[in-house]
This record gives structure tokens, sequence and C-alpha cells, in this order.
């Protein structure tokens, strides 16, 4: 289970990374691009504020959570490449 929640710890940092790229160039978005971004961090805040708990309590996560975690920061990768493709 440790090794499951470094790979979401993996991918948290990657999205980070990804973010404040991103947000470096947002002034230089496309319209479509700039009405995408707001969902997009509030996802990835509420993403990095659940996995901090899941850091917290590392010993009682379920599977099933971590899961859910995955397919979310999928969910907002998918997001951050679209934006960035229209830059």
């Amino acid at each position: 289970m440790t090794n499951r929640l470094y790979d979401i710890e993996d991918i948290i940092e990657s999205l980070k990374q990804q973010k404040d790229e991103i947000k470096l160039q947002i002034h230089l978005a496309k319209a479509e691009a700039r009405d995408e971004w707001p969902e997009l961090e509030k996802k990835c805040k509420e993403l990095m504020s659940k996995t901090d708990a899941l850091r917290k309590e590392a010993s009682d996560v379920s599977g099933d959570v971590i899961k859910a975690a995955k397919v979310v920061a999928d969910e907002i990768k998918r997001g951050f490449d679209r934006i960035q493709k229209l830059m």
C-alpha cells in the first residue's frame, strides 16, 4: 500500500510542476483554455488537500481511495494537456 501512496505523491508532484508551468503561460492562452483553467485548478487543489489527508492516515487508506485519487489526478492531467495544446 505504501508504494501506491508514493505513486500518488509522484503524480501530485508532476501535477504541481505542470500547474505552475501552465499558470505562467495562461495569460497567453486562447479563450477556451482560460475558461477551463479555473475548474482544473480547483480540482487540483482539492486533490492535493485530499492527498495531504491520505498521507496523514496512510495506514487506514483503502485501495479504493487511492484508485479514486488516481482517477481524479488523471482527469486533471488530461485537462492540463488540453490547455497546453491550445497554447
